[in-house]
């Protein structure tokens, strides 16, 4: 299993990095797991945020790997168990969908050409999380549907 997460925006306090890091670490003997920063866009500078998202959308589009199946997080997307998110993972798998991509998009949201370039969308609830920890929640629940999987205990 290969996973790559797409995000729009640099961690930039210490304990978000060092949040990611423990699970990126977590996750490497299960599935080769990269994080692929997407600059963010000003909307002040980019024209209105319209402009930000299309910019960031492109930069967005450009990073995901080629044949891989897209998952987008989205507030109205498809909300999941942990167990249904770890029994989803392992049909894509056996269904040949061995490449995952999940996008985390800008505050303003994210193009339609993204949406349009997704395959499905995942949502944590209809709660809105900073896009931060959203990318903790994400490697949390990519480590815990792993562990699930092989039905291993999840240490805390």
């Amino acid at each position: 299993m290969k996973f790559t997460i797409v995000a729009v925006g640099k961690l930039k306090e210490r304990f978000w990095v060092d949040a990611c890091a423990e699970y990126l670490k977590r996750l490497q003997p299960y599935a080769k797991t990269a994080v692929v920063e997407i600059s963010d866009v000003d909307p002040a500078k980019a024209g209105g945020e319209a402009a930000a998202i299309e910019r960031e959308g492109a930069s967005i589009l450009k990073a995901l790997p080629e044949r891989t199946h897209v998952i987008l997080l989205a507030i109205d997307g498809k909300q999941r168990s942990s167990e249904a998110l770890s029994a989803h993972i392992d049909d894509l798998a056996l269904s040949g969908k061995g490449e995952l991509a999940f996008v985390i998009g800008g505050s303003c949201g994210t193009s339609a050409a993204v949406a349009a370039r997704a395959d499905e969308t995942l949502s944590f609830g209809p709660i809105t999380l900073p896009h931060n920890l959203a990318r903790v929640v994400l490697l949390e629940q990519l480590y815990r549907a792993c562990k699930i999987s092989r039905n291993e205990p999840y240490h805390k």
